[in-house]
């Protein structure tokens, strides 16, 4: 199947990935060379107090014409890596994963696959099957449900790193806000329903991580999560 996106920016999000950036790096610039004609990558350092800053730094200086690197001073939490390669993106098509390698970009054909199919103008992955402890799994479940009971978003898994998004969607719906907690995907995906734009569900394959520590459970993340979705809670009803 011929692809229909000829165009692409993808964007990391990277705090501490020192061990795994320039792997998923490459992975992601392999499969873009294959599959579209002009494209991009956005490096957005978070902060990190490894060395993850200076190995982006070294990967831009390797294709300067291709690859873009944000540091954020200090470390300002995921919401606002994602806001920050979100809004950087140049390209009419958006994807992005997160910098620890747990996903195979080359699955990104698929995603073109399915969008051109439904003509969707989010493509966003569920995993097949999560590589993760039992209890992240628990987490997630309970945050969906409460997602879907305030907002009756209803998605296989909204915090999948791995989406493909359509750039009038960055522009039509409202500014998002989140940036310390992880409520960053579900805003965003809300205010995407919310304005009307179509969403389909793809399930992608899952690696478990190899190097590095997420943050995603850390406990003051996962209350800055909530205060974040009851915030906009209130700012819907």
């Amino acid at each position: 199947m011929k692809n229909s996106i000829n165009e692409l920016s993808v964007f990391l999000p990277a705090y501490d990935e020192e061990a795994a950036l320039a792997k998923t790096f490459r992975n992601v610039k392999e499969s873009l060379e294959k599959i579209v004609k002009n494209w991009e990558i956005i490096i957005v350092d978070d902060g990190s107090k490894d060395k993850t800053g200076e190995i982006a730094d070294k990967l831009k200086e390797s294709d300067p014409s291709h690859v873009v690197v944000i540091h954020h001073h200090p470390n300002r939490g995921y919401g606002a890596a994602f806001r920050t390669g979100l809004y950087t993106a140049k390209y009419d098509w958006i994807s992005f994963i997160d910098a620890d390698g747990q996903f195979d970009f080359a699955h990104i054909s698929d995603f073109f696959e399915k969008q051109k199919e439904t003509d969707a103008d989010l493509v966003i992955g569920y995993y097949q099957e999560r590589r993760v402890k039992f209890y992240r799994k628990i987490n997630t479940f309970l945050w969906q449900t409460v997602v879907f009971l305030l907002f009756g978003l209803k998605v296989k898994d909204i915090d999948c790193g791995f989406k493909l998004i359509s750039k009038k969607v960055v522009g039509k719906i409202d500014k998002l806000e989140s940036e310390r907690g992880a409520f960053i995907s579900s805003e965003f995906l809300i205010k995407a329903r919310k304005a009307g734009f179509k969403i389909v569900e793809i399930p992608v394959p899952h690696y478990p991580r190899l190097t590095g520590q997420g943050t995603g459970s850390n406990l003051n993340v996962i209350i800055k999560s909530f205060v974040d979705l009851f915030r906009l809670w209130q700012k819907l009803h």
